[in-house]
């Protein structure tokens, strides 16, 4: 055991000539130490001794020959599996088997790896970067005194939100779990709905400082294989010093045009998640953050549900075509009442121009300005709604909404007519399900209400030409964010305002798949009949 050692712990002369401890431009090379003590000592410096870094020392073999240590950084890594793996594995009189082989430097740790180690993750390393790397995110690394590289083991384990019901994204009928903050559960829930070999997840790290874990998750032979090539590329090419969240991909991945309609969808739910899949499209999951990309995303993606699947096809059929008109609502219903009333009164009816004529005497503001009161106000008040505690969100609302509006009726400062107006566009852009279509609707409201007060309704008409043209010139990942409206593609249109019943959705959208578009092995596209007799 002595000789085999001695044998393991001669070093190569010119290694010490390739630590790179004085030199920025050779990182890569920054190898281990062969003495223990150099390493413990490199990785204690390097992390400033911070209070976190766990170091343990002790002797392994039935010889007490061989010196080791084990780091791990409290509260990511479990600490009761570490306790257990030192006790069960290291610690008790393993024995090293002698070979017969003399130029093999990595004996011992074939045989740590093989025979002794009892987890299911391990893998080498030989350098102080690729260490710091497993060490900060929860594994554990066991040094050998005389060797040159390390084994990560994996171990990592720490306190994390579980999988509870998503808050911004409720249904009625469906699955209540979403995403969490741990992005091994969040693959694990995708998987749990997508059993199949051909569900294929590719891993990276991106942030020079915060080295965050991103994955792509896509359905092989049914996902677009120059998408997945155009996503891969994108991710690379970001360089930047961290990721927090997956904002910072979407910002960083999304189409280069200067837009307010988002052109990457994202969502909490693994349910759409494994249905955009389905569709072929491509999921990108982000650590520490429950909120998980598609692309590429369509304008019909933001105006649906998961619940629209999971309700009978004329239910589903009705609530959408009730989510378009609130769209319509959210973006023109200020526009068209401040372009009647001003430019165009005589296309209402005369006790109703009488009545608004009434309320609005007392009112010292055109119907422009009136409105942009009412519209900044909410806007403040829902802003504020939700920065505060949730035990006095709901006090502030009905001061907001009842107090401040029949106050600001009775000081003449907005009339009735248009507090009702603005009231109605805010709950019907509360019934747009994605919250980044919602916010848009928000922002484009403004130039609408400017175009309704200068040109009337046909200022608004223009508004609209200007939005569909910009919206018809948008593309995600080089799909066309209008599809598929524009182009027109009728047999993909079964699941857009309209949703057909499953039956009758026997292929997937043409524009998202080229090869395999069969979704549903029928027959016949008529629903299934019930024999009379009751066979």
């Amino acid at each position: 055991m002595m000789d085999l050692f001695k044998k393991l712990t001669k070093r190569s002369s010119n290694h010490s000539s390739l630590q790179p401890h004085s030199s920025g431009m050779e990182a890569s090379l920054d190898l281990l130490y062969t003495d223990l003590q150099d390493n413990v000592q490199e990785i204690k410096t390097k992390l400033g001794n911070s209070s976190d870094l766990v170091a343990r020392e002790f002797i392994l073999g039935t010889e007490g020959a061989l010196k080791a240590c084990i780091f791990y950084t409290d509260g990511l890594s479990n600490a009761i599996s570490v306790q257990n793996f030192i006790r069960d594995s290291l610690l008790p009189e393993v024995h090293f088997e002698s070979t017969a082989t003399a130029d093999t430097e990595n004996s011992v740790m074939q045989q740590l790896k093989n025979r002794i180690l009892a987890v299911g993750e391990v893998h080498d390393v030989i350098d102080f970067k690729s260490l710091y790397t497993s060490l900060l995110s929860g594994d554990v690394i066991l040094l050998l005194d005389g060797h040159t590289q390390g084994i990560v083991i994996g171990l990592r384990g720490w306190n994390e939100r579980g999988v509870t019901e998503p808050s911004n994204e409720t249904v009625m009928r469906g699955p209540k779990e979403g995403f969490s903050e741990n992005i091994r559960t969040n693959t694990a829930l995708i998987r749990r709905k997508i059993k199949d070999p051909n569900l294929w997840m590719e891993s990276r790290k991106i942030g020079r400082v915060t080295q965050t874990d991103v994955a792509i998750m896509y359905l092989k032979g049914i996902a677009d294989d120059s998408i997945v090539e155009e996503v891969r590329s994108r991710l690379d090419r970001i360089d930047i010093d961290g990721i927090l969240e997956s904002g910072y991909i979407e910002d960083m991945i999304e189409d280069k045009t200067y837009t307010p309609f988002p052109t990457v969808y994202n969502t909490e739910r693994p349910d759409v998640i494994a249905g955009e899949l389905l569709e072929g499209k491509v999921a990108i999951l982000v650590d520490g953050t429950p909120v998980v990309l598609v692309v590429p995303a369509l304008l019909v993606s933001f105006l649906q549900a998961a619940e629209d699947y999971y309700q009978r096809w004329d239910i589903s059929t009705l609530i959408r075509i009730l989510r378009y008109s609130s769209f319509c609502i959210a973006l023109l219903g200020p526009s068209l009442f401040i372009a009647v009333t001003t430019f165009h009164q005589e296309m209402l009816p005369t006790l109703l121009l009488i009545s608004l004529a009434a309320q609005r005497e007392g009112v010292p503001f055109p119907a422009f300005i009136e409105a942009l009161i009412m519209e900044v106000t909410f806007e403040i008040l829902r802003e504020g709604g939700l920065r505060m505690p949730k035990s006095i969100v709901t006090a502030i609302s009905i001061v907001g909404t009842l107090v401040m509006g029949t106050a600001a009726v009775d000081a003449g400062f907005v009339s009735a007519a248009m507090v009702i107006v603005v009231s109605i566009t805010a709950i019907a852009s509360f019934a747009v399900p994605a919250f980044t279509i919602s916010v848009s609707v928000r922002m484009l409201r403004f130039p609408m209400m400017a175009l309704a007060a200068s040109f009337g309704l046909y200022g608004i008409i223009i508004g609209v030409i200007i939005l569909v043209h910009h919206l018809g010139s948008l593309r995600s990942f080089g799909v066309p964010y209008l599809s598929p409206f524009a182009p027109f593609q009728l047999k993909d249109n079964k699941d857009t305002i309209i949703r057909v019943p499953w039956w009758g959705m026997v292929s997937r959208p043409r524009i998202l798949n080229k090869h395999n578009m069969i979704r549903e092995q029928t027959d016949s596209p008529s629903p299934p009949t019930r024999n009379p007799e009751g066979g």
